[in-house]
């Protein structure tokens, strides 16, 4: 089993007899490399990912390795639960209508690029959510996001703030867009903005899909 070091540690229920290798952050086209050598080799390996392999995950890089290099293993990917649709159950049923994810990751996409995604989607009343929102030196993205946000939306407009989604020491908060910013928000933090038909349910956040009700 491939994969970052604090990834292993979360499952160490489904690692028991099982060869571990293990590497840092920002090694993640070692890791895949890695998986790959030792797939060539006739092993069965599994590359672990958080959330959805797919959705920011590792399975794409996987598979341009794999292409450029001349890896002809078999490769299955396995569905998951990306931060975004955990988040959403936590709070109820955001995401039931058309929505986007963004991630205010600058480090290989550039933050102009990011920023007219976010205005597109904003202008477009999407419910959207928000991947990578703060690092110990990325703050100004988020800061620049609200705004983007707060030109095309009301300042009550709901805002779900989800840290940690599904560890032990997960943190859900439900505030808004003129105050979420008062909140700790990290890279390990996802964030759903309501649009204009989210409704406040009984605690719930709710996107109707259109049904009459």
């Amino acid at each position: 089993m491939v994969g970052y070091s604090r990834y292993l540690k979360l499952i160490q229920d489904l690692t028991e007899g099982k060869e571990l290798l293990s590497t840092g952050m920002t090694k993640e086209v070692e890791r895949c490399l890695l998986a790959l050598r030792r797939a060539e080799s006739g092993e069965t390996v599994a590359l672990v990912s958080s959330g959805d392999s797919g959705i920011y995950g590792m399975a794409g890089l996987a598979l341009e390795l794999a292409h450029k290099e001349r890896v002809t293993v078999p490769i299955e990917v396995i569905p998951g639960v990306t931060s975004a649709t955990a988040l959403a159950a936590r709070l109820g049923a955001p995401l039931m209508l058309d929505f986007a994810a963004i991630s205010l990751s600058d480090l290989l996409i550039p933050w102009e690029v990011i920023r007219r995604r976010l205005e597109a989607v904003a202008a477009a009343d999407l419910v959207v959510a928000l991947y990578n929102p703060r690092s110990r030196k990325r703050r100004k993205q988020l800061d620049e996001a609200a705004e983007i946000f707060r030109r095309r939306r009301p300042g009550a407009t709901p805002v779900g703030i989800g840290t940690s989604v599904g560890a032990d020491e997960e943190e859900i908060i439900v505030s808004d867009l003129d105050h979420f910013l008062e909140f700790d928000i990290t890279m390990r933090s996802v964030l759903i903005i309501a649009n204009s038909v989210t409704k406040l349910l009984n605690g719930w956040l709710v996107t109707p899909r259109g049904y009459r009700v």
